[in-house]
């Protein structure tokens, strides 16, 4: 299980949040089979979405990241709730290409520097929030800070990092965001740029053992910090037989008798697999509820 923290500053000028995602990205790994590219993709968007809505205020409250760039990875997609918990998924789950010129994971060659970031907010509202900025650097955290620049104007700073053993399991990962309140001073921006000057990459500090909260001061230590709150986010999905009877139902009558003319009928969840089959029969049933409405 996960641990993610929020802090504030105790001047009131920023907020910090870091979390260990490490279980959260092996639970990916194990489902969707990614190579070792893909992990580090899906993984940092994972561990964005998960930061990103441990911020949400309503109970029912979620957000979803869709990164769509021309790379062979395809598109990227992660969904959060309010306490953090992720599901999500990578189009292409197998992508082997040579390691960048740093010998690291290539993650901007599998996701792509030609695309956007779109960012949808359902906050209960009548139409959710709907925010998009062009891929920087595909190396998603870069993306995920420029995305807060152009859409949200808010000064954030980004770090994700995800750590893939030879074996394809997740060693280490995790994430951080700082962001600038209205409240923060004219040398708070210097403050934080010394601080994490010489930060290493956030997945090494979560290998070396240390937690959220001494991630966030570690990085921040020239600010004193407060804790707000904490969650234990999981990979989680919330997938149901009855919420898969609503998506067919919702495809219309017609749609319906075709598929009596199968076998069977199965629907595969994007997120966790799992499959659902409906024969003849449960279509019929389904017409029926269909025709009642």
């Amino acid at each position: 299980m996960g641990k993610l923290v929020r802090c504030i500053s105790t001047d009131g000028t920023l907020t910090a949040m870091a979390v260990n995602s490490t279980d959260i990205c092996e639970k990916a790994q194990q489902i969707h089979e990614t190579s070792a590219v893909c992990s580090a993709a899906l993984g940092r968007l994972l561990t964005a979405a998960s930061l990103m809505g441990a911020v949400l205020k309503g109970k029912d409250d979620s957000v979803t990241l869709r990164l769509r760039g021309d790379g062979p990875a395809g598109t990227v997609m992660a969904v959060s709730d309010s306490m953090g918990n992720v599901r999500g998924y990578v189009q292409q789950n197998v992508v082997e290409i040579p390691l960048n010129k740093k010998g690291k994971l290539d993650v901007a060659g599998a996701v792509g520097t030609n695309g956007f970031l779109t960012v949808i907010k359902d906050l209960g509202m009548k139409e959710p929030y709907v925010g998009q900025s062009p891929i920087i650097t595909g190396e998603i955290a870069e993306d995920i800070t420029a995305y807060y620049s152009t859409s949200e104007q808010t000064p954030t700073v980004c770090a994700l990092g995800v750590l893939v053993n030879p074996d394809l399991s997740i060693r280490a990962a995790g994430g951080l965001i700082i962001q600038l309140l209205p409240t923060a001073m004219e040398d708070t921006i210097d403050k934080v740029e010394k601080s994490i000057a010489d930060l290493e990459p956030i997945s090494t500090l979560i290998d070396r053992g240390m937690t959220p909260e001494e991630i966030c001061r570690h990085a921040l230590k020239l600010f004193d910090l407060e804790v707000l709150d904490g969650s234990e986010p999981e990979y989680k999905c919330y997938c149901s037989k009855e919420r898969v009877e609503a998506a067919l139902i919702s495809t219309g009558v017609d749609e319906l008798r075709d598929m009596m003319n199968d076998e069977k009928t199965e629907v595969n969840c994007q997120f966790c697999d799992t499959k659902y089959v409906f024969t003849p029969d449960d279509i019929g049933r389904l017409i029926k509820r269909a025709t009642k409405k």
